[in-house]
């Protein structure tokens, strides 16, 4: 067996906890694992699991020894990913995206994608309703803010702060509020409850993060909705920067109190299912991302 397979069956055995499954895993009998584990310690001199039972848990060197294989593995199938890319069989691509950064960032730069791998074909699902974000036979989702589960695969490709603001005509009407505080007596926009976002949220004058409970007099389920909504002028909004950026510069939204803004930056991460085997689809889209957003971080 050579040692890229020997690699997949003790991190396969890490992951899966015994003999038997990981060899359901890699449609191999327990005895085949277990006789693959032994000669792999025989050849290294050292113990990688400690057996109990039906159970196996990883040593130290086990443990060290699953890390740098799982790095390993990557750097194959980057290399493979880097050799087949030219050459992808015609396949579809999901990706799941909030409307907002899908609208704004994703749709400038998707052509040149496309002229790059003919063979991709990209459905493209706008959504923030919460659940698993690869559900539905997703293969990659665009995901801003901590991520909702540890066991996703993640892959930061940007970042941004959010922003409160409004038209205008809003503020002629209604008055500019002085502080965060004011607020309360203000018309604000905001997303309905069933969605995750960040709560509001601005600096006090120790530079402490303090946090806002809003009510909005509008509630959502899309920011592309509270941002046309902001930008006539009907309340006050916490939106992405990378969703208002172009607002801001051209004055068709204000930031307000820019000195007590929560500067704080959200990752945007791409999220995928598994570190192991993962398509030269969902590679070139991942490192396709990685490239174009790297030196954006949407914050003044």
């Amino acid at each position: 067996m050579d040692q890229r397979n020997e690699f997949s069956v003790i991190v396969t055995v890490v992951n899966e906890g015994n003999f038997s499954a990981a060899g359901r895993k890699l449609d191999m009998t327990p005895s085949a694992v277990s006789k693959l584990v032994s000669r792999t310690e025989t050849r290294l001199g050292v113990l990688l699991f400690n057996r109990s039972g039906a159970s196996v848990t990883p040593t130290s060197e086990g443990k060290a020894y699953y890390e740098a294989a799982l790095q390993a593995i990557e750097a194959i199938e980057a290399t493979d990913a880097a050799v087949f890319a030219g050459r992808l069989v015609k396949d579809t691509l999901r990706v799941r995206s909030m409307p907002a950064f899908a609208v704004s960032q994703l749709a400038p730069v998707i052509p040149e994608f496309c002229r790059l791998h003919p063979a991709i074909i990209l459905d493209i699902h706008l959504s923030m309703d919460p659940g698993n974000p690869l559900g539905g036979g997703v293969d990659v989702a665009i995901h801003v803010g901590p991520l909702p589960d540890s066991s996703l695969i993640a892959r930061r490709i940007s970042g941004t702060r959010w922003v409160i603001c409004a038209a205008p005509s809003y503020l002629d009407l209604y008055g500019t509020p002085a502080s965060p505080a004011d607020l309360a007596h203000h018309h604000c926009l905001n997303f309905t409850p069933s969605i995750v976002h960040r709560p509001w949220s601005f600096r006090d004058k120790d530079g402490s993060v303090q946090y806002l409970p809003i009510a909005g007099r509008i509630v959502a389920n899309q920011s592309q909705m509270l941002h046309a909504l902001a930008c006539e002028g009907a309340g006050i909004v916490q939106l992405t920067e990378f969703a208002v950026k172009e607002d801001l510069e051209a004055g068709r939204l204000i930031e307000l109190f820019p000195q007590m803004q929560n500067d704080e930056i959200d990752p945007i991460y791409a999220i995928h299912r598994t570190r192991r085997f993962v398509s030269p689809k969902i590679r070139v889209f991942l490192d396709y991302l990685e490239r174009t957003f790297k030196n954006e971080e949407f914050r003044r």
